[in-house]
C-alpha cells in the first residue's frame, strides 16, 4: 500500500480512503468538537496525504500514523480558525431575534450533550496532552505509533499520555463538581468513565 500510494495510485488512494475515513474523522471530531469542522479536517487530510505521497517513507507498516499525524495538524488550523472566526463575531452588532422551528433529532441532540461534557474537561488539557490522548487512547495507536504522528520521540509521548490522564482525572472531578450530571435512562455520561479508558495493551 506504501508503495502504491507513494506511486500516485489512483485505486490504492481510494482504498486508503475507504479503510480509515471513519478514523481520520473520528480523530477530528475528539479534537475539534464539531462535526462540521472534523469533516473539513478529515477532506484536508486526505487532500494533504495526496499532495505530500512522494514524501511517504518507501517502508514501514500501517498508513493511519501517518494519517493521523496530517490530521492532528490540520485540527490545530481548524481551531485556529475558529477562534479567529469568533473573535471577528464578537466585535459584530448582534443580529435581530429570529424564531427558530428547526427540530433537533433527540439522537443528536444526546450526542452534542456527551461532546459538551467531554470537551469541558479536555479544553482545560495542553493541546500537546489533547493530542497524544486522542491518539493513544481514543484512536489506538501505540507508544511507537503515536510518536511517528507527532513527529517526537517515544519518552516524549509515555510522559505526555500520563499526564494527560492524570490531570482528565482530575479535571472530570472539577467538572461534574461545578455542573449538573448529565444523566439519561440510568446512564453515567461523565468523564470519569473517559479517564478510566484503557491504552491498548502494546502501548503499556
Amino acid at each position: 500500500m506504501r508503495r502504491r500510494v507513494r506511486a500516485g495510485e489512483r485505486d490504492a488512494f481510494a482504498e486508503l480512503y475507504e479503510r480509515h475515513a471513519r478514523t481520520v474523522y473520528n480523530h477530528g471530531l475528539r479534537l475539534t468538537s464539531d462535526w462540521s469542522t472534523a469533516e473539513e479536517v478529515m477532506s484536508d487530510t486526505f487532500l494533504a496525504a495526496w499532495q505530500a505521497r512522494e514524501r511517504l517513507e518507501p517502508e514501514g507498516d500501517s498508513l493511519v500514523p501517518w494519517l493521523l499525524g496530517i490530521a492532528t495538524h490540520k485540527a490545530g488550523n481548524a481551531r485556529r480558525g475558529a477562534r479567529r472566526r469568533l473573535a471577528f463575531l464578537a466585535r459584530q452588532p448582534p443580529p435581530p431575534d429570529v424564531t427558530d422551528f428547526a427540530l433537533e433529532v433527540a439522537g443528536r441532540i444526546d450526542d452534542a450533550r456527551r461532546l459538551r461534557a467531554v470537551h469541558a474537561a479536555l479544553s482545560r488539557l495542553r493541546r500537546q496532552e489533547r493530542e497524544v490522548l486522542a491518539l493513544c487512547v481514543w484512536s489506538g495507536l501505540d507508544y511507537g505509533q503515536t510518536a511517528e504522528a507527532l513527529g517526537v520521540a517515544v519518552g516524549t509521548v509515555r510522559s505526555r499520555l500520563s499526564r494527560a490522564r492524570t490531570k482528565l482525572a482530575r479535571l472530570t472531578d472539577e467538572e461534574q463538581a461545578n455542573t449538573e450530571p448529565l444523566l439519561r435512562r440510568g446512564e453515567v455520561v461523565g468523564e470519569a468513565a473517559l479517564a478510566a479508558l484503557p491504552v491498548r495493551e502494546d502501548t503499556v
